[in-house]
């Protein structure tokens, strides 16, 4: 179905509407990848961009700045004396849009029909919004208002997190949005789920029989998802001082991947119904009770002065734009729990933070011990079993198992094998948003956010922010460049385990590392 669909884009075409054109995400992110899908024979000639923003800029302007773009971020540089660069960049049109104004956008309908035909286009539209959340409602309303919707083609609007501030606000945007466009035409994209290895999980999970029967409580003692960031708020700290972790990183990346790891086999490989697996996840997250109760299971902090390689890094109170007396979190951990008959009694540990010593995006599962009364009085390092999915920055699957020491008598040690995706295929694979602004293209729904699964993760996270809210005493300090508070290692602590660290692989251990890279 979706290699048909991939044909229809080819044979179809597709305008992109790229609001935000001067922006930073369009030109690191949406610029490269429309160029990636074009090198790679997915889009044919039959497309075209128009750039949309405030700012006035000349055609000639507008086709600098996508080349410059690509040739700083994109997989595949470009250059202006290519003449498949010429080939290419003549599909980028720009125009100055007042958004407030129906008018401008009847003007932009006419130059939307004019590439239509120029290119051969069959009325296929997809409205890419990298705007503030507050100007989708209205946006949406002129692109009714100025004919854009009404072609024989399709029409698709993506639009970028944060989706509301919280479950009020996101309710009102949606209700905004669906005045206009239908559910199956709102593409919410969180670009985690565009990444190699969170789309993998699935795969790992349902298409191997040694794991699936393993996936449950029985086998299963925690799992743990990290997402670090070794970055501070660089020019973001206005709008970050209103946000803070839990709502830029927790309500969307974290919560999406604890449902991608819990979730059922779906009875189909369709959206919907891997979006209906996901969901029953959501509803099945045990519900904070109390304040007291947010407080047990959930520690915040902010960073404050610290050092990493040895160059000293300021506290976030100290950052541009940020209150000097802030009580904004930069960094969460949680102890979650999915309350169904798969899940009972599992922890699902999740932590994120600003300023941590690397950056890394990883989920270990740790598998319950093997009785150690077999190897009793002998000397073993009898270590529990993980599987660890590394999502970024290098891709792959690492499992770690215990084997006997060659040449010893019984000293048993871990034993590491490591896929290195990223060795194996190069770091040259498709990035995020190349994959989600295809699929989005083609129709596939599959990684990007359903509404219910919206509404669902904002009522989970405002219970933690409205604790918050109440009382910020406890509020904990940790130095830039360290693993976060204190208080992160007791939670896990308590429970009898510790983080693991980045690999799953303690720094003073001996592990053979099984490394395929050929």
């Amino acid at each position: 179905m979706l290699e048909t669909n991939q044909e229809k884009v080819r044979e179809t075409g597709v305008l992109f509407f790229i609001f935000g054109a001067t922006g930073d995400l369009a030109s690191r992110k949406l610029f490269p990848a429309i160029y990636s899908l074009f090198k790679e024979g997915k889009l044919s000639d039959k497309f075209a961009v128009i750039g949309l923003a405030r700012r006035e800029r000349s055609r000639e302007q507008f086709h600098e700045d996508v080349l410059r773009s690509i040739q700083e971020f994109a997989r595949y540089k470009a250059s202006p004396d290519d003449p498949e660069w010429g080939r290419f960049v003549e599909h980028f049109e720009y125009m100055s849009l007042d958004i407030n104004r129906v008018e401008a956008f009847n003007e932009l309908n006419i130059a939307a029909e004019r590439l239509e035909e120029q290119f051969g286009i069959a009325g296929n539209r997809l409205f890419y919004l990298a705007l503030a959340p507050d100007l989708f409602g209205s946006v949406a309303h002129n692109l009714k208002a100025g004919g854009l919707l009404q072609t024989a083609g399709w029409h698709r609007l993506v639009i970028e997190k944060p989706f509301g501030f919280d479950l009020p606000s996101a309710e009102k945007l949606n209700k905004e949005i669906r005045e206009v466009f239908e559910e199956h035409e709102v593409y919410r994209i969180d670009h985690y789920l565009g990444k190699e290895m969170v789309q993998n999980i699935d795969v790992i999970r349902f298409a191997n029989a040694f794991f699936e029967p393993l996936w449950n409580n029985k086998y299963i003692a925690n799992i743990q998802i990290t997402l670090g960031e070794t970055v501070g708020v660089e020019d973001r700290g206005g709008y970050y001082d209103h946000s803070g972790a839990l709502r830029d990183m927790g309500q969307n990346h974290m919560l999406q991947m604890v449902a991608m790891m819990a979730m059922e086999p779906p009875s189909r490989l369709h959206p919907e119904d891997i979006h209906d697996e996901k969901v029953k996840v959501l509803r099945s997250l045990r519900p904070f009770t109390s304040a007291e109760d947010v407080r047990k299971h959930v520690i915040r902090g902010q960073y404050t002065e610290g050092q990493a390689n040895g160059r000293p890094l300021p506290g976030y109170r100290s950052e541009d734009k940020v209150n000097p007396d802030s009580t904004t979190e930069t960094y969460f951990a949680a102890k979650v729990y999915v309350d169904n008959f798969r899940w009972a009694g599992v922890p699902f540990y999740i932590r994120t933070g600003k300023r941590l010593p690397v950056k890394t995006t990883e989920v270990v599962v740790e598998f319950k011990n093997m009785p150690k009364n077999v190897y009793h009085g002998r000397k073993t390092g009898l270590e529990p079993n993980l599987l660890v999915f590394r999502v970024q920055p290098m891709e792959g699957i690492y499992i770690k198992i215990n084997a006997k020491r060659p040449g010893s008598e019984g000293v048993i040690v871990p034993v590491a094998m490591d896929f290195c995706q990223s060795c194996q295929v190069g770091l040259n694979t498709p990035e995020a948003y190349e994959r989600l602004l295809f699929d989005a293209a083609r129709g596939d729904s599959t990684y990007f956010t359903r509404w219910d699964e919206v509404a669902l993760a904002w009522q989970y996270v405002d219970q933690i922010a409205s604790a918050w809210a109440e009382d910020a005493s406890d509020l904990r300090m940790y130095p830039a460049g360290s693993w976060g508070p204190e208080e992160a290692q007791a939670l896990l602590e308590q429970d009898g385990f510790h983080w693991w660290p980045v690999n799953g692989q303690q720094e003073s251990e001996v592990v053979w590392v099984t490394n395929r890279s050929e």
